[in-house]
């Protein structure tokens, strides 16, 4: 079975404008990366877990906020190799520098057997749905598409 992954795409108007909050992988690889490689807070998860618990327990993770309200299920989508990622969408609002983000051992430099503690997200931010396209993962762009539908 493939590997599953649950997320949540956080969103707001403002200025009557929709605005959907993204969040910057840590580490070194992405240290001076910008467009195209954001994400939603999102996280892999076991097929004895409740995907919608495991969205929320991920978004708790990577920013260290809790998140309510109506959920609102996204189709989900195919993404890197084969993974699943299921997402839903609800409306809400935090201040995007206020994130904690859980850490994560990595070994660096590559090959070296020294490891760094980095942090799952280094920042987050709002973004129109325009510019989201341009910083989200390619794969994650479905998901923008249809909230705009909904």
């Amino acid at each position: 079975m493939p590997k599953q992954s649950a997320g949540i795409l956080l969103y707001r108007t403002k200025n009557k404008t929709t605005e959907v909050f993204l969040c910057h992988p840590g580490g070194p690889f992405y240290k001076n990366k910008e467009d195209a490689v954001w994400t939603i807070p999102k996280g892999e998860y076991e097929n004895d877990e409740e995907p919608l618990a495991a969205a929320k327990r991920e978004f708790k993770e990577e920013t260290g906020k809790e998140i309510d309200g109506k959920f609102t299920p996204l189709k989900p989508i195919k993404y890197k190799g084969g993974k699943i990622v299921n997402a839903w969408a609800v409306k809400g609002d935090m201040d995007a520098d206020s994130i904690r983000s859980n850490l994560f051992q990595l070994e660096w430099p590559p090959r070296s057997g020294k490891h760094i503690d980095v942090p799952e997200i280094d920042k987050a931010g709002w973004f129109t749905i325009e510019t989201a396209k341009q910083k989200i993962l390619p794969a994650l762009i479905p998901l923008l598409n249809e909230l705009i539908e909904i």
